[in-house]
């Protein structure tokens, strides 16, 4: 199980929640997507394993009133805090959740067509706890870079014939297709039982745009500052031309202007509360020779909720929401791969990860359903790739063994592919657990 999870680093201040989903109903792509921050300078048996992987690239939630500060300084990964200990056991909890699921999925698969198990494992590399029954060995290891179900065939401790007929490998090609398919989705299913729950209890998000632009901080002794800017303040103006009312192409408007700007004056109609008045900001010249004013900007939309009046009206919130975040999942893995020369330097392990949602913890009890959704289903999708160690790679085996007629391949050809497979994997992981940890401040301010 590889999880692509993508999100953007949030600012030190953000006035509005931020939410992955640019293809649901409830909630308007492109007045999420922007804000400008003007702050310048292996096991030797077969085996289905789960595996983590991260991938900056989707804006998620964030809260806090106009003109304070959210310090996100304490102990933190690209911008989200590891301080409140409440919080990563929470988005913890949530990954752990995500990762037994999918392999209860292959275990359950099997169990229940009578194929023989062996291992059920949280983690990789050495045991820190385990326990069996029913044959079955049950353990948490020391590597959190996912999980594994092993199954017999090939262990030569096992006392099971060879010729066992409840051997997975020994099974027709549906039973092992079966069994490969349902990791996968037990996190579909689950991605859509937490947005159900969700639906059902908090309610999704629904954003109403505004026109402007708001300005949720200005930095002291900036340029908007000096003349007059405020936090909490709203520009639906710039020199004479009022902004549209969608929120990225408003920013990108104001960007532009102050940016082409440096030295001149550039005059912004500002709503303040109840009152319109207009405010001549001069930018100062930054580094490279654009404008900069000191503040952040955002789009204009405030955030209500949905919860469904009923069953029906459930499923149906619950189904728009399901296919729209699978829709920018799927459109952001295909965007990952590419420009994967530009992103493969930003991918992230389970560091990142659980520091990602203990900000969305912190923040608000929605932030963390959908981070717990787009994390399953983000699971599902990058599983389903035909690479080594992940189920889509196993599903690959069987159907070049269909298409042989029948005909495995030989027995070593497929062990050195898995174990490849999965040996790059681990040490991706353990790369990422590395250089993510090394990258935690409280980490920093001891070396």
């Amino acid at each position: 199980m590889l999880i692509n999870f993508s999100y953007s680093p949030l600012p030190p201040s953000s006035s509005l929640p931020r939410f992955s989903n640019s293809k649901s109903p409830f909630l308007e792509p492109s007045s999420l997507k922007s804000k400008t921050n003007f702050l310048k300078p292996l096991p030797s048996s077969p085996c289905y394993s789960s595996n983590l992987s991260f991938h900056p690239k989707i804006h998620l939630f964030s809260r806090c009133p106009h003109g304070k500060r959210l310090d996100l300084r304490s102990c933190a990964v690209s911008g989200f805090d590891l301080g409140n200990l409440e919080s990563v056991l929470e988005a913890a909890g949530v990954l752990t959740a995500i990762i037994v699921v999918h392999e209860s999925g292959h275990f359950l698969a099997a169990y229940l067509q009578g194929i023989h198990v062996s291992k059920f494992a949280v983690g990789f590399g050495p045991v820190l706890a385990k326990f069996s029954a029913k044959n079955v060995e049950y353990s948490l290891r020391a590597f959190p870079l996912g999980g594994f179900v092993g199954f017999p065939d090939n262990d030569p401790e096992s006392d099971i014939p060879v010729d066992d007929e409840n051997l997975l490998k020994n099974r027709p090609i549906l039973d092992r297709t079966i069994v490969i398919s349902a990791g996968v989705i037990a996190n579909i299913i689950f991605a859509y039982v937490i947005i159900f729950v969700q639906v059902l209890s908090v309610g999704l998000p629904v954003q109403e745009a505004f026109p402007g632009v708001l300005v949720p901080e200005v930095r002291a002794f900036s340029a908007a500052s000096r003349d007059g800017l405020l936090p909490g303040d709203v520009i639906l103006a710039v020199n004479g031309t009022n902004l549209p009312k969608i929120g990225p192409n408003a920013v990108s408007e104001v960007v532009g202007v102050i940016k082409s700007s440096p030295k001149k004056n550039v005059l912004l109609k500002v709503e303040r509360g109840k009152q319109d008045f207009e405010i001549g900001v001069t930018p100062d010249e930054s580094f490279d020779g654009t404008g900069k004013i000191g503040v952040q900007l955002s789009p204009n939309v405030k955030i209500t909720k949905v919860v469904a009046k009923n069953i029906l009206e459930a499923f149906s919130f619950a189904g728009r929401e399901f296919l729209g975040l699978s829709s920018n999942v799927v459109d952001s893995l295909k965007q990952t791969f590419l420009n994967f020369s530009q992103s493969a330097s930003k991918v992230s392990g389970p560091v990142a990860i659980i520091a990602v949602g203990a900000e969305v913890a912190r923040s608000n009890i929605d932030g963390l359903y959908q981070f717990a959704a787009v994390l399953n289903i983000n699971l599902a999708v990058i599983n389903l790739l035909p690479l080594p160690a992940l189920d889509g790679g196993s599903l690959a085996l069987i159907l070049v063994e269909a298409a042989r007629g029948g005909r495995k391949l030989p027995l070593e050809i497929e062990q050195r592919i898995m174990s490849s497979g999965i040996m790059l994997v681990i040490l991706l992981g353990l790369f990422l657990i590395v250089r993510d940890t090394l990258n935690l401040d409280f980490i920093k301010d001891m070396l």
